[in-house]
């Protein structure tokens, strides 16, 4: 019966594998609850796709690297003008939608590899900033490639960014046990230098309900660097008030009980 299921789904372009135990969820899920910090939360970025809430601690951060472009540079047009610099990287797109003295473009995919097409996030700060030993920022919204990024990347290379900001794809892939090893891994790693300071569910995708277990398909997440403060308590105030939809044509989406 097993096998035959596997060949529909297959069929019909799915698969299907064990399920992550509700458990081992529901403690990752936990241990990524948005903490308060000591830096009030500001909006980068216009409203809709392309603005993010970032803690208001900006002060001696000289670049930003951001992965993904797409059709939006909102976010790093902001931080120009408050005389931030941007590397920025899609192999998708022949250049940014917007052209500044402050914005440096590669046309690469940052991915775990380097060739033609790929990237690796080392090898692009070391392209730059071979010497650099002052905070960074990274804004990463790469439809899914994220994981293997972090994964790639060494924690004295992560440890380097003040702030990171990163859209996360296929969440609800925690559900699946090979998929929620993978990236478990991915945050394990994170959470070792930084703590969540914001979530937001991402309204073009949609939510996975399981057992009272809510996990968005897609979520803005801001992390905070550890070095620069301690962790508050929990946030409760959700949706923030600088929350925007990222899709005004459909439904919002609210971070679910379990998250908060």
């Amino acid at each position: 019966m097993k096998r035959w299921l596997r060949r529909v789904a297959m069929a019909r372009g799915y698969t299907l594998g064990p399920r992550a135990a509700d458990a081992e969820v529901l403690e990752l899920i936990r241990r990524l609850r948005p903490r308060s910090c000591a830096a009030p939360l500001i909006r980068i970025g216009g409203n809709c796709d392309g603005g993010y809430l970032i803690p208001d601690d900006l002060e001696g951060i000289e670049y930003c690297f951001s992965p993904g472009v797409n059709r939006t540079a909102d976010f790093e047009n902001e931080l120009a003008n408050r005389g931030i610099r941007s590397f920025l990287a899609d192999y998708s797109v022949e250049q940014p939608p917007l052209s500044r003295p402050e914005f440096v473009f590669d046309r690469k995919f940052i991915a775990a590899r380097n060739d033609g097409i790929f990237m690796t996030l080392s090898d692009w700060k070391q392209k730059y900033l071979p010497e650099y030993r002052g905070d960074l920022l990274l804004q990463m919204d790469i439809e899914g490639g994220e994981y293997e990024v972090f994964l790639n990347a060494t924690l004295e290379l992560l440890s380097g960014f003040r702030i990171i900001v990163v859209e996360l794809h296929s969440l609800e892939r925690l559900f699946d046990r090979f998929a929620f090893s993978i990236m478990k891994s991915c945050f394990d790693k994170l959470l070792s230098r930084f703590y969540v300071v914001h979530a937001h569910p991402n309204n073009c995708g949609g939510m996975v309900m399981h057992r009272g277990i809510g996990i968005p398909d897609v979520m803005e997440m801001t992390l905070y660097n550890r070095s620069r403060a301690e962790p508050g308590a929990y946030r409760t105030d959700y949706p923030h008030a600088l929350d925007v939809d990222n899709c005004t044509a459909r439904p919002s989406l609210t971070l679910p009980d379990c998250w908060r």
